[in-house]
This record gives C-alpha cells, sequence and structure tokens, in this order.
C-alpha cells in the first residue's frame, strides 16, 4: 500500500521551526478542521436506514439513536 502523505513538506519545515506553543495552536486547528471536514462527510440519513436495517430496532428506538448521534456531533 502506497504511504500516504498527511503534510507537504513546505509544512513539514514550518513545523520543524514552531516552538512548542506555535505547535500546539498549529494541532488544535488542524484537528479541529478534520473532524468539521468529517462531519460534513457524515450521511445521517444512511446510517438511519442502515440501522434500521438490523432486526429489532424498531422505528421508535431508531428515532432515539439517531438523536443520540445527533447530540453527540453537536459537541
Amino acid at each position: 500500500m502506497p504511504e500516504r502523505k498527511i503534510i507537504d513538506r513546505d509544512t513539514y519545515r514550518k513545523i520543524k521551526k514552531m516552538s512548542r506553543e506555535e505547535l500546539q495552536a498549529f494541532l488544535e486547528r488542524y484537528y479541529a478542521n478534520a473532524v468539521e471536514n468529517e462531519a460534513k462527510d457524515f450521511d445521517i440519513e444512511e446510517l438511519r436506514g442502515r440501522i434500521g436495517a438490523i432486526k429489532g430496532i424498531g422505528e421508535k428506538r431508531l428515532d432515539e439513536i439517531i438523536e443520540v448521534i445527533q447530540e453527540y456531533l453537536k459537541k
């Protein structure tokens, strides 16, 4: 499997020159951006359909599960 590059060479060079405080701020921004992008790619209706297909999960329980997931994603 080919190696997946997470950062480019220029970013790597900038990181090497950062102080601890600058690196911490960079990582916090990087993480927040990754979480935000992940949430955007999340299809709640597809998940609802897949969970609803599980034997024993009725509509009422499915609504409760989806509500919990939506609350979690708002954090």
